[in-house]
């Protein structure tokens, strides 16, 4: 989603002026400040813009409308979504690195480009293939410097560079990831906080505490908000609850694991 204060220019031009036939779009809508177009949309990534193929008598016509002119784009969700996002959620991503890499390509500038990028990412990982996974994300940040530390690729990313022992980028995104203003952002650094703590220094009682405090108990504690607590919360309470186990806190564990389902009964989380 994009928003603009300039005024929309909308051009209507004929279909042949576009690469592919408008039937191939991917279906949707823009809104732009002369109001809201539906149809097949398609992105021009010479001209910038995107076309909506709209039906004029027996006539097949695309309007065109320049990307800063866009307000809202709403594009429907890629079928087959759902199922590849649960294989990655249950560590089962290599079966979906093909769908999420024809997504990503298919619905560039479409809305569901960087989640695709995202979960294919994540399928990477889930495969054992940091490298792969930092190739997906790097044209990202080159492209837009602050998705390294902000918005729904940064905690794929950082995986990657933990994975990759590349720490000292990792610890330069979490600082900025903490003061972003953004809560999934923030909340999701914490987390990683917590497993970089783990990562640096083995898992000594000293450093399980600190990775708890530090980490994954602040993001159960102070992240409860809607709907930020249901993407990063069940991820906190299963590892604090793993911390408290290993301070021989079995009760505190219990505690953790009960709330983890019955607050979050659908997260890959409650089921691990």
């Amino acid at each position: 989603m994009k928003k603009t204060t300039l005024t929309a220019m909308v051009l209507v031009v004929a279909a042949s002026a576009w690469a592919a036939p408008a039937a191939n779009g991917i279906m949707g809508s823009i809104r732009t400040a002369n109001g809201v177009q539906k149809g097949a949309i398609k992105w021009s990534n010479k001209q910038k813009a995107y076309s909506i193929a709209q039906k004029k008598g027996g006539t097949v016509l695309d309007v065109v409308i320049k990307a800063g002119d866009v307000e809202e784009l709403i594009v429907d969700k890629p079928q087959g979504w759902d199922n590849a996002v649960g294989q990655v959620q249950r560590g089962a991503g290599a079966s979906a690195i093909k769908y999420f890499e024809r997504i990503a390509k298919e619905y560039a500038h479409l809305q569901w480009d960087l989640g695709a990028s995202r979960y294919l990412a994540e399928a990477y990982l889930s495969a054992n293939n940091a490298e792969k996974a930092l190739d997906v994300c790097k044209p990202i940040i080159d492209a837009d410097s602050k998705a390294a530390w902000k918005g729904e690729l940064a905690p794929s990313y950082w995986k990657a560079l933990l994975l990759l022992n590349k720490k000292s980028t990792l610890e330069s995104a979490l600082a900025k990831a903490a003061t972003s203003g953004d809560r999934f952002a923030s909340g999701s650094a914490l987390i990683m906080r917590g497993d970089l703590i783990l990562a640096n220094g083995g898992e000594s009682a000293e450093n399980v505490k600190l990775a708890l405090t530090e980490g994954y108990l602040r993001v159960v504690l102070l992240y409860t908000d809607k709907p930020v607590c249901d993407e990063v919360r069940p991820e906190a309470l299963y590892k604090a609850a793993k911390c408290f186990e290993k301070m021989g806190q079995a009760a505190r564990a219990d505690m953790m694991r009960s709330t983890l389902k019955k607050e979050h009964a659908n997260s890959p989380w409650a089921g691990k």
